[in-house]
């Protein structure tokens, strides 16, 4: 193993870890080029994009939980396998989505597909290896993934350039090709489930949504996870409309970001792996998000040297929030759960990211556009408030 810890002993850890950073790179190929394929090459409008984008997202997120259940009952292993294949088969079919409706279609089952690996993803994990080694492994995979994304976002540079319907076509098999891989390699995991996620007797259905509990703590983490919308969404959009430099700078914060990320999330997760440990993960990343806000806030009062220094030192501060942000989620959401339902708690934990990804644009946007300086204030008090509801929340089960 390295000394950075990046990935796990032989076995099914060093297998799900290749299968993610796999998995990543067809992803990132795809999300980077797809936008630009279907307005440019399939001829629909920017506005028939996003909305097709956006119910399937919603598709997505009502099938989270009955996914989770059905992992309770059946095995997450066998369930993350066949949705692997399920991608493989739908995105070798969005070349042939050329109308909205259709477009809509395909969107919306690949939606339900990449949503519920997550849960998936995360009761295979607590089956193999239980909560402690599950964390550790889970911010190796999570190392891989960015590698993974950013050499597919790099390949896509190419086809970008090209811009028509066969590169089109390229860019989808090659993506269902890595999912394809990603299946076959999850059907052949060995080893035993250790610690088992499967639940006997009679359903009892919408027992993880009456944890009120819980379910706050699925929202406070969701409102903790804004700092990827913060990023991707609302640090473009701050460059250009509130700083001096260069929007080309953009690409230097991803680099940043995905740097830290790769080298330092499993290095500073170790603690992750009991309550109060990922309890206290959570108000640490809660601190520093709102430190990196306050830090990005000063980028636009200066020159371009200003702006640059403040944002590539913001973005470092964000970027280990994000990952004590992170690991806390993921020791919490492996500790919580009662025996055998494993599955239907990751889904509903992983609701609070969905409700993020829905509210999360808008609300930075309005921040960081139409208040300038004050919305990463806002943001930052936000951030300090949420991350200290996430460790009371956690500690009072």
């Amino acid at each position: 193993m390295s000394s950075l810890d990046l990935v796990p002993d032989a076995g099914p850890g060093r297998r799900l870890v290749l299968v993610t950073l796999v998995q990543s790179a067809g992803n990132g190929l795809f999300l980077t080029s797809s936008a630009v394929f279907f307005v440019r090459v399939v001829g629909l409008s920017t506005g028939q994009v996003g909305l097709g984008l956006s119910l399937a997202g919603l598709a997505g997120f009502l099938v989270t939980v009955p996914i989770g259940r059905l992992a309770d009952r059946h095995g997450a292993r066998r369930l993350l396998a066949l949705d692997h294949l399920a991608l493989a088969v739908l995105f070798a079919c969005y070349p042939l989505a050329r109308s909205f409706v259709w477009f809509t279609v395909v969107a919306s089952l690949i939606a339900m597909a990449e949503i519920s690996a997550s849960p998936l993803r995360s009761a295979t994990l607590y089956s193999l290896f239980g909560p402690q080694e599950a964390v550790r492994t889970r911010a190796q995979m999570r190392s891989g993934f960015n590698v993974g994304f950013l050499l597919g976002a790099a390949a896509a540079a190419v086809t970008l350039a090209v811009a028509s319907y066969p590169a089109f076509w390229a860019v989808c098999l090659t993506n269902a090709l890595a999912q394809a891989v990603c299946a076959l390699a999850v059907a052949r995991l060995t080893g035993p489930e250790q610690y088992s996620t499967r639940r006997q007797g009679a359903p009892d259905l919408g027992f993880a949504l009456r944890d009120l509990r819980f379910v706050l703590l699925t929202a406070a983490n969701g409102l903790l996870e804004l700092h990827s919308t913060v990023l991707v969404v609302g640090a473009p959009l701050w460059i250009v409309s509130h700083t001096a430099a260069p929007a080309s700078g953009f690409a230097a914060l991803i680099i940043v970001n995905t740097a830290i990320v790769v080298l330092l999330q499993v290095r500073l997760t170790r603690d992750a792996g009991t309550v109060a440990g990922a309890a206290r993960l959570q108000r640490r990343a809660g601190v520093t998000l709102a430190a990196g806000c306050v830090i990005c806030a000063a980028s636009g009062g200066g020159g371009p040297a200003v702006s640059i220094v403040a944002l590539v030192a913001g973005t470092a501060v964000l970027a280990v929030g994000e990952i004590w942000q992170a690991g806390g989620a993921w020791g919490l959401a492996f500790e919580l759960p009662p025996p055998g339902r494993q599955g239907e708690y990751q889904a509903v934990f992983g609701l609070g990211r969905g409700v993020s990804q829905f509210v999360g644009p808008a609300l930075v946007t309005a921040l960081l556009v139409g208040a300038g300086a004050a919305g990463w204030l806002a943001l930052a008090a936000l951030f300090l408030v949420v991350g200290y509801c996430c460790q009371r929340l956690a500690q009072g089960r």
